[in-house]
Formats: C-alpha cells, structure tokens, sequence
C-alpha cells in the first residue's frame, strides 16, 4: 500500500529499540509517506540527530524552548500538522508521562496538545510492562483510543524472555498502513479497554505478524463410537485449542480449526471443519494442508472399537457383558510431523499427563517428531482438564520453559505469539532497555 502524501509525526523515545526507527524512516519513506522527527533527550544517546535528519530529509526538532523552532513552526502547529503520530519506542517512562498529560519537554508536549491520532509502539524490560503502573497506564491510553502496536515476546538482552521488544519496522508500517486503509477517522485506533489488569492477555489492534500464514489447529476430544448411543472419549473440553486458534487468527493467521465434539462456540475469524472421530480428524487435517504451522491441541482418543455396532448393544439379563476388542487409531501429529511432501514448517504437539509430566513430554516429541511440544499436567487435583487456567511446559528442541499458571487465553496468546516469532524468523534485540527519562 502506498502512503503517499501522509505526514508522519515520529516521536522517538529513549529506549534501545530506537535504533529500529531510522529503518522505520526509510520504510515509511519509501512508500511514499513524510516523516518528521521529534527526538527525546534520552533518545539522542542512542541516535544521532544527523543521522535522523538525513534519512526524513527533514530538520530534527528536539527542544521545547528553542527560538529558532518556535518562530518557524511552533510545537502547537508541529503536533497538527502530521496525519499520525508514531510514537516508537513508547517507553515506560513516556507511556506513563502521556497518560498522566504531562508536558515538560517537546515531545510530551506535542502528544498532548495534538487533535490528531496517535499510535505507540511499547519497548521496555517485561517486568516493567508487565508492572501495575503500566497496566493502568496502558488502559488509560486505550481509554484516550491511543492505537498499540505490539509489544513483542522473546529474548532480551538482559537475559530474560518475554513481551517488551519493540514491533519490527514493517509490523508498524503495517499498522499505519491499516489505519489509513480503515480511513482518517479518529475511532478506527480505538482499541479495547483492558478487561483485566494483565496487558499480555489484552486484545490490541496493531501489526498483523502472521498475516499470509495459514495454520492448522486441532482442538477437542474424539468420539469412537461403540453403537449408535455409546462412545469411547477422553475430559478434553477444546477451551486450549479453540483460544489457540482464535489468538492465531488475532494476529492475521488464516486458520483452519479441525474441532472434536465440544460445547464452545467457534471462534471469530476461523474456518471451523467440525468432526467426530479420530479417522475424520485426520483426513479433515490432511485436507487443509499444506499449512506453515500445524497446532495439535486437540485430545485424539488412542483406540478405537475394531467394530462397532450398528445398533445399540443390549444388556441381557444374566448375559456377560460384551468384549470390547480395541485398534490403535491414526497418530495425526506424528503423520503431519513426518507427511512426506507437505510437512509445516513447525508442528507443535501437546502432552497431558498425570505423572513425568516434562520427562514423557521429552520423550513424546522426539518419538512423534515435532518440533515443540506443550506439556501440562491433567490430574485430577489440577482442575486443567475442563478448567480455564492452565500450567504449561513449552519444550522446543534442547529448552525447556516452565511457564507460570495463567489462564487458558493467556497460554494461547503467548504461544501464538511464539509461532508468530518462529516463522518470521525474529531475532533477539534489545528493547528492554527504558532511558527515557525528562
């Protein structure tokens, strides 16, 4: 999409992650779009102003009290002059300004005194996004329909693993470029209000990660029939599943969702194929492929009766109770891990057990041949069987994460936001840095 003659207003924070913005510059510039810069006292540690000026083409402004700047164009008529204001990084400090409606240097000022849209992009350190006080701010800002770009999951250069990475450059010109498709309505960056103090499990509209990606999720039990009013089946109510699959979709995936039996609704955005047993579940997944990620979520019932009966079997005074001669069914993530000519690029199993939990969990996915697995625990005492919140163990190759307990749309999200990282081939940066102090 071309964004020809939009003015940009880019704030840039001072965090690490600013050094993304100058290929932020040339992306928007490159579509067509005009970037002005406004640089924060803490951003000019990271980048120059020269080197920001020369990718905008245009003067960097930088001081609220500077002469020169006010007599040729004010920060009043700075802030409104721009179609959009980009805010990257949105470090804690800045978020926490803007929300508040402080306006002690250039940028905070220009934040609040425009009557324009504004999108951020968060980067801090995940202890400091996942804080109270960002919670509140971060709800506050949607409230003010302030649009959120990201932030991402994964490594970071402290050496600890979560959401706080700053979007990608094209992930936030995809955003932009979303808004303008939508039209310069002030209402299309209205994002939803927390619904809970937890910003991972909040929905934000933002960069589409896996946009172009077609994903396979399995989800459900399976019923292998007896006779016609019996079955065969396992606890597995679908909740994990069907929240991967929306979570998926969420980020721009195209998702098919092959559902065992269950009493939930199908999830926004997804292409649901419902079915019974295990045969039709596999055929049903052999018919969506081929996919970039297949999710098997789904509790596929191990045996099926060799031969059911056609009619209800009858229970005869003083008979024996009929012998149940039981077949092993298809193992439909060990068939898409090792499918000959359609294999995903990243099959991600599950693992319910009651015992061993991380040690069968192993095992199971060097022996199906996936390339990661989730691996909880379903005894009885856990109530994760049917239940809404989930402890999880993501295995992926060598690693073994233990994740805390969080609900099951928690789960969801964070792993969709994993996938998201595998098949863009994301690396490690460091955005979890928060310099930006006034």
């Amino acid at each position: 999409m071309s964004l020809g003659e939009r003015r940009i207003l880019l704030v840039i924070g001072g965090g690490i992650a600013a050094y993304k913005t100058l290929d932020l510059i040339r992306r928007l510039r490159e579509r067509g779009a005009s970037v002005r810069a406004i640089l924060t006292r803490a951003a000019a540690e990271f980048v120059t102003p020269l080197s920001v000026a020369s990718l905008t083409g245009d003067k960097v402004y930088q001081d609220l009290f500077s002469l020169t700047d006010e007599a040729e164009i004010g920060h009043i008529e700075l802030s409104r002059a721009a179609d959009l204001l980009v805010v990257a990084p949105a470090t804690a400090n800045l978020m926490a300004r803007m929300a508040a409606g402080l306006a002690d240097d250039l940028a905070t000022t220009a934040l609040l005194a425009t009557d324009k849209p504004v999108l951020i992009a968060p980067a801090m350190n995940v202890r400091m996004w996942e804080h109270r006080a960002t919670r509140r701010n971060l709800a506050q800002l949607q409230e003010d329909g302030v649009l959120v770009v990201g932030p991402n999951e994964g490594p970071m250069a402290c050496n600890e693993f979560g959401f706080g990475r700053m979007a990608e450059p094209l992930e936030i010109v995809a955003a932009i470029e979303k808004f303008f498709d939508r039209g310069d309505a002030p209402q299309a960056l209205a994002t939803p209000r927390l619904a809970s103090p937890d910003p991972v499990s909040a929905p934000v509209t933002g960069p589409q990660p896996l946009s172009g990606k077609r994903i396979l999720v399995t989800s459900g039990p399976t019923h292998e029939p007896i006779d016609p009013v019996r079955y065969l089946a396992n606890r597995s109510s679908g909740k994990q599943g069907h929240a991967i699959a929306g979570a998926l979709a969420r980020l721009g995936a195209e998702v098919v969702l092959v559902s065992g039996p269950v009493a939930l609704p199908d999830p926004a955005g997804v292409e649901v194929v419902h079915v019974e047993t295990a045969d039709q579940m596999l055929r049903a997944c052999e018919a969506a492929l081929p996919v970039d990620a297949a999710i098997c979520a789904a509790a596929v019932a191990d045996w099926r009766v060799a031969s059911n009966a056609d009619e209800k079997m009858k229970k005869q005074p003083g008979g024996e109770p009929p012998s149940l001669r039981l077949v092993e069914n298809p193992d439909i993530l060990a068939t898409l891990s090792h499918h000959a000519s359609a294999r995903p690029r990243l099959v991600v199993g599950f693992a319910a057990e009651t015992q061993n939990v991380v040690e069968f969990a192993i095992t199971k996915r060097i022996r199906k041949g996936c390339d990661w697995i989730v691996a909880n625990d379903v005894s009885p005492k856990t109530g994760i069987m049917g239940g809404d919140a989930n402890t999880v163990h993501l295995i992926t190759g060598g690693n073994i994460e233990d994740w805390p307990e969080m609900s099951k749309q928690d789960v969801a999200q964070r792993l969709a936001s994993r996938i998201a990282g595998e098949l863009n081939a994301t690396t490690m940066t460091a955005d979890d840095m928060d310099w930006d102090q006034p």
